[in-house]
C-alpha cells in the first residue's frame, strides 16, 4: 500500500447492487435454430420450486473490482450511490469487511439500494435487473493512482463529463474502463473523452462489436483490437470465453488461454469483472501489462468455484501460487 494517507491504490467507480440468486431445477433451456439467442423456460401461470436463495451484498462490475483489489493488497474505494434502506447499510458493511474504503459513497434519503434477482440455473444465470435513478456527483478525491470505472446508469452522460475533468486535472492518474451495458448504449462518440484517457480498456468479443458497429459473429480479434484502439485506450483486452482472452499493445496482439479449471464450475457470475480488475490491479502493483494478462484468468477461475462474484476472489499469495504451479502451456502468446 502507499505510505501516503491521502493517496488511493485503486478507486473503483459504478453502481452497486444486492444479488439475490434463485437456484432453479424445474425448467429448462430452449435455443431457436435460427438466433443464438437462448432462453431459460419455466411453467407459465404455476408454481414453480426453487431449490435455494442466497444474497450477496456489495456486487456490481464496480465494487467487485474495489474487492479484487483490495484482497489483492491494494488501498482500495469505491465511488457509488446507495438508497437509505437496510440494503444499503448491508453493502457498507460488507465493503468494510473487506477493507475497501466506503469513505466515498453516497448515500440517498428516499431512494432504494439496487436489488437484482439471479435466476440461476445449471452454471449459468439469467439476472432480472433494475437500476434506481441516483443523483451521480463526483465526491472530493484526494489524490488516486488508479480509477477503475464501469457499469453506469443509463442517465449518467453529466456524470461520465465531471470524471472527465477529475482525469484531466489529474494527468497522473491512470484510468482502466470496462463499459457496461448502458455505457455501450451511449456510443463511443459521447463517451470519447473517456476512451480517449483509457490507459486500458476491457470488453468481450460480442461487445467489441458492438462498440464499432462491426458484422456479428465476424470475430475478427485483430480488426476489433485496433478499432478499439483508434478510440484512445493505450492496451485493449478483449476476451472470447473458452478460447481465452487477447491483449493487443504496441500493434502487437497477443493470446492467453483459460486458466484450467479446478472443479467443475459452480456458476460464472463475476468471471468477467475477476479477469479485468485482477489485470488492472496487477498493473496497478508495477507489473508489465504481459505479466498483469497472465493474473486475470486466474481470479476468473477461482470466481467460478463459488456463489457471487466475490467469494472467489483469491489474495495475492493464493493468485501467485497459482500462477507458480500453471501447466506449461498457460502464457502469453504473440499471435501477431
Amino acid at each position: 500500500m502507499d505510505e501516503n494517507e491521502n493517496t488511493i491504490d485503486f478507486l473503483a467507480i459504478g453502481d452497486i447492487v444486492i444479488d439475490a440468486f434463485i437456484r432453479l431445477k424445474d425448467a429448462h433451456v430452449h435455443c431457436k435454430i435460427d438466433s443464438d439467442a437462448c432462453e431459460l423456460c419455466v411453467r407459465f401461470g404455476d408454481k414453480v420450486p426453487y431449490e435455494s436463495v442466497d444474497v450477496i451484498h456489495a456486487v456490481g462490475n464496480s465494487p467487485n473490482a474495489a474487492v479484487a483489489a483490495s484482497r489483492l493488497g491494494l488501498k482500495s474505494a469505491l465511488v457509488t450511490n446507495i438508497g437509505d434502506d437496510k440494503h444499503g447499510k448491508h453493502c457498507l458493511e460488507s465493503l468494510e469487511n473487506e477493507k475497501v474504503s466506503t469513505k466515498y459513497i453516497t448515500t440517498e434519503k428516499d431512494k432504494l439500494t439496487n436489488y437484482h434477482y439471479v435466476l440461476w440455473y445449471d452454471i449459468d444465470r439469467t439476472i432480472l435487473i433494475k437500476h434506481g435513478k441516483f443523483n451521480y456527483k463526483l465526491p472530493p478525491l484526494g489524490e488516486v493512482a488508479w480509477m477503475y470505472l464501469s457499469s453506469l446508469a443509463e442517465d449518467s452522460l453529466e456524470y461520465h463529463e465531471e470524471i472527465s475533468k477529475y482525469l484531466n486535472d489529474h494527468p497522473n492518474t491512470k484510468l482502466a474502463f470496462q463499459p457496461g451495458t448502458f455505457q455501450i448504449k451511449l456510443g463511443t462518440e459521447k463517451l470519447k473523452d473517456i476512451y480517449k484517457r483509457s490507459e486500458i480498456f476491457f470488453c468481450n468479443v460480442e461487445e467489441a462489436e458492438k462498440i464499432l458497429q462491426k458484422e456479428k459473429d465476424k470475430r475478427d480479434i485483430l480488426e476489433l483490437s485496433k478499432g478499439i484502439h483508434t478510440l484512445g485506450p493505450k492496451i485493449v483486452v478483449i476476451s472470447d470465453e473458452s478460447n481465452g482472452a487477447y491483449l493487443y499493445l504496441d500493434a502487437e496482439l497477443w493470446h492467453i488461454p483459460i486458466y484450467p479449471d479446478i472443479a467443475p464450475p459452480l456458476e460464472r457470475t463475476g468471471a468477467g469483472d475477476a479477469f479485468s480488475s485482477t489485470i488492472a490491479c496487477a498493473l496497478a502493483l508495477g507489473f508489465s501489462p504481459l505479466e498483469a494478462f497472465t493474473w486475470g484468468p486466474i481470479n476468473s477461475m477461482s470466481v467460478v468455484q463459488e456463489i457471487g462474484a466475490q467469494k472467489g476472489l483469491l489474495t495475492r499469495e493464493k493468485l501467485e501460487e497459482y500462477l507458480k504451479n500453471a501447466p506449461e502451456d498457460y502464457k502469453a502468446t504473440k499471435i501477431n
